[in-house]
């Protein structure tokens, strides 16, 4: 079959790749000029499916509020929230009861546990190295927060997860960098769970796509799906240059960035057998036309990238792995030779917007479990638009619209359900039996 698949990200590499190895004629579409350039960018690189579960969850609400006059907030939330923002909320309140919670956790537990493991027969089978590490190590810093974290320990033990508790003096056996003087009260350890780049490995399965046939083309947007006895993309929008360089100087060349900007070309209707929309946020206005409309929401997110500082005698003074700290939502992760620190859940704002309290919190975080450890001089911070459904697990499998496929909302956790989803997608496409139940990821359910 001829399948485009729109959107780069993660989601859409790891769908692109699954659908060349089976075969399939593959055109990838993406507006940005590489792989993986924004929601996949910068996350936190945690595959944990243990701690994969919905933001709906019950008491999450009341969480919210108490959280809105708090300096350091896991969750920000802006005044002026848009309608489409408000409705979104309205069906987030609404799947926080503890039925729809344990259902969707349930889904996205599987769906999780299935992608990881697909994840580790890729990284084998192609000897994919993408900075990764073993272990990941929750902090818990007074007895409330333990106390707090006893109906997530419930569900672990119920899923199978295998994890231990840990009193502070063996966390730091763990994590051995972790400053003394944090008061830390205990930890659960996780051995099974890991971190890795997800931009670097997306970019290695660009290349393995590449090699099975697939083409990339970069730098185009699709603006309209027109379904037809095969659906059509039409429109297609290519960057161009604002300046010619004919009207520029040599001074002005060496001087000024190139700029560029989306200008109409002759509109060009490619035809496929299928469409596969991964496109994470710009899925909404390209399905609306056609009668769908997705309860998309950017649920915003903030990372802090920054080269370890080397100190002689010590290899650096920053995590082995990767940890998170409970009281504040904040993941600290080891990549290479440089440390993220990543978190906060803000709805509302935009992209171009940073928040100056999100990221104190994030220093913070660093601060006071390896201080001194990264070189902050050197820091990239970042700020990516995270595509969530109101219920928390994402959407795979067909529209409803003939011949458009979905693998859409998987919200914070895209890098731990890629793999999984891509591979589910691409057997329910080709009409193989799934290798996971996938009750509750299709369309019906935001219906219902």
């Amino acid at each position: 079959m001829r399948i485009a698949v729109v959107g780069a990200g993660i989601i859409g590499v790891t769908t692109a790749f699954e659908l060349s190895a089976d075969g399939h004629e593959v055109t990838v579409f993406e507006r940005q000029g590489s792989v993986a350039s924004e929601a996949s960018f910068a996350n936190a690189g945690v595959v944990a499916p243990g701690y994969v579960t919905p933001w709906a969850a019950p008491g999450m609400p009341a969480k919210v509020l108490r959280h809105l006059l708090s300096r350091h907030a896991p969750v920000r939330v802006h005044r002026n929230l848009d309608p489409a923002t408000m409705a979104w909320m309205w069906r987030w309140w609404r799947a926080c009861g503890l039925h729809s919670y344990q259902a969707n956790r349930r889904r996205m537990y599987r769906l999780a546990l299935f992608s990881r493991q697909r994840l580790h027969t890729l990284t084998r089978a192609l000897q994919l190295d993408y900075e990764r590490a073993e272990g990941y190590l929750v902090l818990l810093r007074t007895p409330a927060d333990l106390e707090a974290v006893q109906p997530g320990l419930k569900l672990l033990g119920e899923s199978g997860t295998r994890f231990a508790m840990l009193d502070a003096e063996h966390c730091r056996n763990v994590e051995p960098s972790l400053d003394p003087g944090t008061p830390l009260h205990a930890g659960i350890h996780l051995p099974d769970d890991e971190v890795g780049n997800c931009r670097q490995f997306a970019l290695l399965m660009r290349d393995e796509a590449q090699r099975l046939g697939a083409s990339f083309r970069f730098h185009t947007q699709v603006r309209r799906i027109e379904p037809g006895p095969a659906p059509a993309l039409v429109h297609l929008y290519a960057p161009t240059d604002v300046l010619a360089p004919s009207a520029r100087s040599k001074h002005q060349a060496s001087q000024e960035p190139r700029e560029t900007q989306f200008q109409p070309v002759e509109p060009k209707r490619d035809s496929f057998d299928a469409i596969v929309l991964c496109a994470a946020m710009g899925a909404p206005a390209l399905l609306r036309p056609l009668g769908l409309k997705l309860p998309l929401l950017a649920v915003h997110g903030y990372s802090v990238t920054a080269p370890l500082r080397q100190v002689a005698g010590y290899a650096d003074l920053g995590p082995r792995s990767a940890l998170m700290d409970e009281r504040y939502k904040v993941a600290i992760s080891r990549l290479g030779a440089r440390v993220r620190v990543a978190g906060s859940a803000e709805l509302g704002g935009s992209l171009a917007q940073h928040h100056a309290g999100a990221l104190a919190t994030l220093h913070k975080v660093l601060n006071d479990w390896f201080p001194g450890a990264a070189q902050l001089s050197q820091a990239q911070a970042w700020k990516g638009a995270r595509p969530m459904l109101p219920d928390g697990p994402p959407v795979l499998g067909k529209s409803g619209i003939a011949g458009v496929w979905l693998n859409l909302g998987h919200g914070s956790s895209g890098w731990a359900l890629a793999c999984g989803s891509a591979r589910l997608l691409a057997d329910t496409l080709g009409g193989r039996p799934p290798p996971i139940d996938t009750e509750g990821l299709g369309i019906e359910r935001l219906r219902g």
